[in-house]
């Protein structure tokens, strides 16, 4: 893992989640962030020798909750764009950390009009667009942001589902003896969805390799 582009602060702590899993498998998080290093980075401090030479650049909702974060995300993303990045998005919906969820909607809407890609959770799909079918809602995203060329839908057991230039490729959930924890699942397959496409595979070996690696 690069670390290029870190900033340190000597008088902020670094963002703790603590996660409460139900025996259901749902979550609940609480966060120790107010403010945590994270959210103080400035658009003075956004690497942009870092973002030139990307390929391609991923961002998410919780760099939007509030200043100064949300205008250096706002530079990041006006900067891949002009260096020809693809752009990558993650609305990874955590309401404790905004003021409100009408604020939330709005920030995430700004992030689904930047970006090429977005992976999204089923019940951020639903946030967004109010449908519960992943069908309508993938059709509905896709036409309120035109800039969207593939969207992808996880929903944990029930597999997940790409939706590219007209296709719609399913894979459905792995069953490894079992669920032990879920936390983190959804960044590992947009890092592994993000390293296929860098690779030139297709959508749907993407899927596949992405799915089995959040499963594990």
């Amino acid at each position: 893992i690069s670390m290029d582009g870190l900033v340190m602060d000597a008088h902020s702590h670094t963002t703790l989640a603590f996660v409460k899993t139900a025996e259901n498998g749902d979550r609940d998080f609480s966060f120790y962030r107010d403010p945590g290093a994270d959210a103080l980075l400035t658009a003075d401090e956004v690497p942009e020798e870092v973002i030139a030479g990307a390929k391609i650049f991923h961002f998410g909702s919780l760099s939007l909750t509030g200043e100064p974060v949300r205008s250096a995300t706002q530079k990041a993303v006006a900067l891949a764009r002009a260096a020809g990045c693809i752009l990558s998005f993650d609305p990874n919906l955590r309401p404790p950390l905004w003021g409100s969820l009408e604020q939330a909607k709005e920030q995430i809407n700004w992030g689904l009009g930047q970006c090429d890609v977005v992976k999204i959770s089923d019940d951020e799909l639903l946030f967004v667009t109010g449908e519960t079918d992943f069908d309508a809602g993938a059709a509905k995203l896709m036409d309120q942001f035109p800039n969207l060329q593939l969207v992808n839908v996880t929903a944990g057991a029930q597999g997940s589902i790409a939706y590219y230039q007209g296709l719609r490729v399913f894979q459905p959930g792995l069953s490894l003896g079992g669920v032990i924890e879920t936390t983190g699942a959804g960044d590992t397959f947009t890092g592994y969805f993000i390293a296929g496409m860098l690779q030139g595979m297709e959508v749907f070996r993407i899927l596949d390799m992405a799915s089995r690696a959040s499963a594990l």
